[in-house]
């Protein structure tokens, strides 16, 4: 098997400490030895490699950033980056699941909920015994989530519960789910324990795109509550969405693994395949793609890497994660398709994996905020002006 050794055309690995090296190699031959040649037959079937969920958690990839009296490993929100990206190089859907546990799941946890909830899930959740999700997104709301009409009503001893939620990232095989609603027109967070009366979770079928990932929907019919699983510090919309900006900024550094997956497989193709009595690779048209491809990596490493130094000195501000999550999502689908020019007729087979990193990439840009949400983000940050009306 043809062995990743990386791409670092202006050698940002110089500006990484020991650690992050470290932990960014072991999850890269993590992703080699354990995700890569299982990925396609899982991508074929469409279903989602459970057998990674406890190798994962081994490894201990949930939850790093948080405390180790948690079972989690404290880590930087750099070797966090870094860990996602080696994961979306094997899929986005691997990937994807990773994101929700720590950042949708576990985040949201750990800065809203009791002492006692976090006692109780955060080592579960950091040892994968728990598998969570995340539940904002309804059938008529996703980028407008503000508008969400999930509900719960007080009643003794804690509430009922009424909606349904859609695009549901581990839905269908998760313990908890961290739902949003709202109580006397406030959204709120709740923790819904999967087997509650009232409480089911399909899974959607039919997707083109993370087919090796499992996406739901969530169902609540008058699904009780008890009153210890509120997340008492959530407070409206704003709760919500900070949650949303710690995948955002998880999902910047990933798609940059797919980006380089896809490069490394047009390069190396590039070089082997002959045409006309030579290499490909030894054509402008070609060479001019590859140099695109490049740029481009290098520019998101970069950002990343100085996104995630803001959000360690606690100067990050959710615009700027806005910024990368946007650039980076566009450059690696536009790498992506170019890797599957280089690559011809081959480049739709599943013996390279240009295709599905192109078909996932569709989800990844949309999911977290669409483009065209970031753009407004950043749009209302720099002229003071709110446009997304």
């Amino acid at each position: 098997m043809h062995k990743f050794n990386g791409i670092d055309y202006f050698n940002i690995e110089s500006l990484l400490s020991e650690e992050e090296i470290m932990i960014r190699n072991s999850v890269r031959d993590f992703t080699s030895a354990e995700i890569i040649p299982i990925i396609e037959k899982a991508n074929r079937e469409g279903k989602f490699p459970e057998a990674l969920i406890t190798k994962m958690a081994e490894l201990g990839l949930f939850g790093v950033t948080f405390p180790q009296m948690y079972n989690c490993a404290e880590l930087n929100n750099v070797s966090y980056g870094l860990i996602m990206q080696e994961l979306e190089r094997g899929d986005s859907g691997v990937r994807s699941f990773v994101s929700v546990q720590s950042s949708l799941v576990m985040y949201p946890i750990f800065t809203f909920g009791t002492d006692e909830q976090k006692r109780q899930w955060l080592p579960l959740l950091a040892k994968g015994e728990k598998i969570g999700c995340f539940g904002l997104t309804e059938p008529d709301f996703g980028s407008n989530p503000g508008d969400l009409i999930t509900k719960v009503e007080k009643v003794q001893d804690g509430y009922i519960l009424n909606g349904t939620k859609m695009w549901i990232t581990n839905g269908t095989i998760a313990d908890i789910c961290i739902v949003w609603a709202k109580s006397d027109g406030k959204i709120r967070g709740f923790i819904v324990e999967k087997g509650t009366k009232g409480f089911s979770a399909p899974e959607m079928k039919g997707k083109h795109s993370l087919r090796a990932s499992v996406t739901s929907e969530l169902i609540f019919d008058n699904v009780f509550i008890p009153e210890s699983n509120l997340l008492p510090k959530t407070d409206g919309l704003k709760s919500a969405l900070m949650c949303l900006n710690q995948a955002r900024y998880g999902i910047a550094w990933g798609v940059v693994g797919s980006m380089m997956a896809c490069y490394d497989a047009a390069l190396n193709y590039a070089k082997t395949r002959i045409q006309f009595g030579k290499p490909i690779a030894s054509y402008q048209l070609t060479q001019d793609k590859l140099v695109f491809m490049v740029t481009e990596i290098t520019k998101a490493q970069l950002l990343n890497l100085q996104l995630g130094r803001l959000k360690d000195n606690g100067t990050l501000k959710h615009t700027q994660v806005s910024l990368a999550k946007r650039n980076n999502c566009e450059k690696a689908s536009d790498i992506a398709k170019i890797a599957r020019e280089i690559l011809g007729a081959n480049g739709i087979l599943d013996e390279y994996p240009v295709m599905r990193h192109m078909a996932n990439l569709e989800s990844v840009r949309t999911y977290e905020g669409t483009h065209e949400m970031h753009t407004l983000i950043i749009g209302e940050d720099i002229t003071g002006i709110p446009a997304f009306e």
